[in-house]
């Protein structure tokens, strides 16, 4: 994977995580800064990569979806179906990443989504056995390794286009 291409699934990631309230509209920001570094460049992106933090609250939910647009990507509405799975995805990436443990990652979709998203219904139900760990016969290591297959079935669906557009000026 090229470095643009890992640029763009991050933004994307950051876009649909800051859709769920997952992350800061500065995550985003700072997310455009480095892929302008990596060699994404769009009007669009310049602009919301130029948002100081004080103004990212303000001004993220106006500049993103032109920023993301711009670079083929998707732009998922607030708590949408579509952002849910992007986000769950997202988190999935963050924690084969070593960015969260596999009970954070677990507990945060559990949290975030319970049983209702069939995507991480399975992600819930570990973050169950979690829970009784001490009353069977399962281990922490166990649970560990179901999640990290649990996750890398849903990172090999960034949903990123394989060749993003770069229009320089």
């Amino acid at each position: 994977m090229t470095s643009t291409e890992a640029a763009a699934i991050a933004l994307q990631d950051h876009a649909a995580l800051w859709s769920m309230g997952e992350i800061r509209a500065s995550d985003v920001v700072n997310a455009a800064c480095d892929a302008l570094v990596a060699g994404l460049d769009t009007p669009g992106l310049r602009v919301l990569a130029a948002c100081t933090r004080a103004e990212a609250d303000y001004d993220v939910h106006e500049l993103l979806p032109e920023a993301l647009n711009e670079l083929g990507l998707t732009f998922y509405p607030v708590v949408s179906d579509a952002g849910q799975q992007a986000a769950a995805r997202a988190l999935a990436r963050h924690m084969l990443a070593g960015e969260l443990t596999p009970r954070e990652f677990t507990f945060r979709i559990h949290q975030r989504y319970g049983h209702e998203l069939p995507l991480t219904e399975r992600l819930a139900e570990l973050d169950d056995e979690y829970d009784v760990l001490e009353f069977g016969d399962r281990t922490v290591d166990q649970v560990d390794a179901d999640v990290t297959t649990e996750a890398r079935r849903l990172a090999a669906h960034p949903h990123v286009p394989a060749d993003p557009t770069d229009t320089p000026s």
